[in-house]
């Protein structure tokens, strides 16, 4: 089984992503974790991927691309894939439908996490995290016991840059401008989209992708 799980920043991908692959036996494969993965490693591709990020640019297609079919090649024997915000523009969503027609296989569901602009910047605007314990809090739904200090260690608590207000609104202009064009190319090519509200505990959003994918 391959399936394309799309979602806004803070929307919960990354945490349906891994519960979807460990009940199938999927490989999860997220660009950001494999460009961090290749850059550590040193390969031929992380290289170039790493010239790029420095320069402050998008890493090309034709690298990401690279990237994820050195990842598939190697995982070829497991039951299939979940590829987790990728692809991100046409382009890829053409490179990765012809690495799955190369291996004789098909995407199976392309499925969208929903939720509303307002409660992803309470998610992702209210994190702070400890700078010395690294522990993590939210200020509207699982706030410190004592404003602005560390439940576990006492330090003051931090806002990560990325996580103002103003920067996670541009993240989800962003994310919808990069996303819409490749939703699109899925509907112009045949492929289904489901869309699943993700603004749920994680229970009950894991349980409709559940039924969804055994349909």
């Amino acid at each position: 089984m391959n399936i394309i799980l799309f979602g806004p920043p803070g929307a919960g991908k990354g945490t349906q992503g891994e519960l979807v692959a460990e009940r199938l036996d999927l490989v999860r494969l997220s660009t950001g974790d494999l460009l961090r993965e290749a850059r550590t490693e040193g390969t031929e591709l992380g290289q170039k991927a790493q010239r790029y990020m420095d320069a402050g640019e998008l890493v090309p297609d034709s690298v990401i691309l690279g990237i994820v079919r050195e990842v598939m090649e190697a995982q070829s024997h497991r039951a299939g894939f979940i590829f987790d915000g990728f692809p991100r523009t046409e382009t890829q969503a053409a490179g990765l439908a012809d690495m799955l027609d190369e291996v004789g296989t098909a995407l199976d569901a392309v499925v969208v996490l929903d939720v509303a602009d307002e409660t992803l910047v309470r998610r992702l605007a209210g994190r702070l995290s400890c700078a010395k314990c690294g522990a993590v809090y939210n200020r509207h739904f699982e706030p410190p016991r004592e404003e602005g200090k560390c439940d576990v260690c006492g330090s003051a608590l931090v806002q990560r840059p990325d996580d103002r207000e103003e920067t996670v609104r541009r993240r989800l202009e962003v994310y919808r401008e990069q996303t819409a064009p490749v939703l699109d190319w899925y509907e112009g090519a045949g492929v289904a989209i489901h869309h699943i509200p993700g603004d749920r505990p994680i229970d009950a959003v894991q349980a409709d992708l559940t039924a969804l994918l055994s349909a």
